[in-house]
């Protein structure tokens, strides 16, 4: 008599927890490769980007200085210290093994009894919905956007955060009554595509940035309001952009430092050019800073010198896309697919397997958040796919 025993095919996913005894913990998790319901798909991921938001799960407040690296090459394992002043913010997850990524891309292997699902089996689609730092993801049909024929997964990896964040902004602009935007740290790739957006719907855009070159890169691509931080001339550049588009909201990634409270002076000092009479409260229109990001850790620096119609806030993608509801998500989601290599294109610095993304090289590099130094993922890159996948 003989007995058949069948294996459940695994594939790898990359997983973080942070310890009770302050110890972050990255590795690469063998798990089953899940069976799609019969409204589900099974996508087989090819490329995922390395964005802000992803690093802030993947690391934690972990100090990047103390990495260090054990296990094989394949299947490393890389730790790092929680700093213990920063524990209590970590209280939520410790012990658990979080899987990490927001967004990616790849083909549909496998697909449910429904006909949505059936409709996407062979196709290359764009998913969102986490744990895509992975090389299989089953989400629902529903929750996949069909990337045109010629459309690699490297085009649509980045199809949803940077792309959703940047409309959500002009959407964010035109629903609270304003007309023009600032943005901050603004070369990077969510920057580049706000750039074009707004060239399309003719807004008026003032970009912030470092260095001279990012001045230089963004002027390459049309942009016509660049204002460089570390210039000597820096607020009165601003000030003068800001009369010239009328902006009166702004989106901060680096949300410590004094940044944001220079924007509302700038856009105080904007309104008062053309203020008809001087009032000691300040300018009546309301100005708006959002802070999106947390590039700047310190602390955020308000001096009010902007009078008292003035807000600072925070912003972030998901609650806002709840906010406006299904059917305008859909229209924001169909322009991304129809400009997908034109507006809404990204750009990386390099490419990784799940295994090299935990060398410590590649680390000091994307954990940065370097402008110019995107990553992306392919998780599938190293893999020999199971029989029947």
């Amino acid at each position: 008599m003989t007995t058949e025993t069948t294996t459940t095919p695994t594939a790898l996913q990359l997983r973080s927890l942070i310890t009770s005894e302050g110890e972050l913990q990255l590795t690469l998790a063998q798990v089953p490769i899940p069976i799609p319901a019969d409204d589900e798909v099974l996508v087989r991921l090819e490329a995922s980007p390395i964005n802000p938001s992803d690093l802030g799960l993947l690391f934690g407040a972990a100090d990047l200085g103390t990495l260090r690296v054990a296990g094989t090459p394949a299947q490393p394992m890389v730790t790092a210290r929680v700093p213990e002043a920063a524990m209590k913010a970590m209280a939520g997850r410790l012990g658990q093994s979080l899987p990490v990524g927001n967004e990616g891309a790849g083909r549909v292997v496998r697909a449910g009894a429904s006909s949505a699902a059936q409709a996407l089996l062979g196709r290359t689609v764009a998913v969102l919905g986490g744990a895509m730092y992975a090389q299989y993801r089953s989400l629902p049909a529903d929750q996949c956007l069909l990337l045109p024929e010629d459309a690699t997964p490297a085009d649509g990896a980045s199809s949803f955060v940077n792309p959703l964040t940047a409309l959500g902004m002009v959407e964010t602009m035109r629903r609270e009554g304003h007309t023009a935007l600032v943005h901050t740290a603004a070369a990077s790739n969510l920057g580049q595509m706000l750039n074009r957006i707004c060239r399309q719907d003719g807004i008026g855009l003032v970009n912030i940035v470092r260095r001279q070159e990012q001045v230089d890169l963004l002027k390459s691509i049309g942009a016509v309001h660049v204002c460089d931080a570390s210039a000597p001339t820096f607020l009165q550049d601003l000030t003068e952009a800001l009369v010239a588009t009328g902006a009166t909201l702004a989106f901060d990634a680096t949300g410590g430092g004094r940044l944001a409270g220079q924007i509302l002076g700038c856009m105080e000092a904007a309104l008062n050019r053309t203020a008809a009479e001087y009032s000691r409260y300040g300018s009546t229109t309301h100005k708006q800073v959002y802070l999106y990001g947390r590039l700047d850790t310190g602390v955020t620096e308000i001096n009010v010198n902007f009078g008292m119609a003035w807000g600072i806030g925070g912003w972030l993608l998901f609650p806002f896309l709840q906010k406006i509801g299904p059917e305008a998500v859909q229209r924001l989601k169909q322009r991304v697919a129809s400009e997908l290599r034109t507006t809404f294109a990204s750009h990386y610095a390099r490419e990784v397997s799940l295994a090299e993304m935990l060398d410590p090289g590649a680390i000091a590099v994307y954990g940065q958040r370097a402008t110019g130094e995107k990553f992306l993922l392919n998780p599938s890159s190293d893999l020999t796919p199971p029989a029947g996948f």
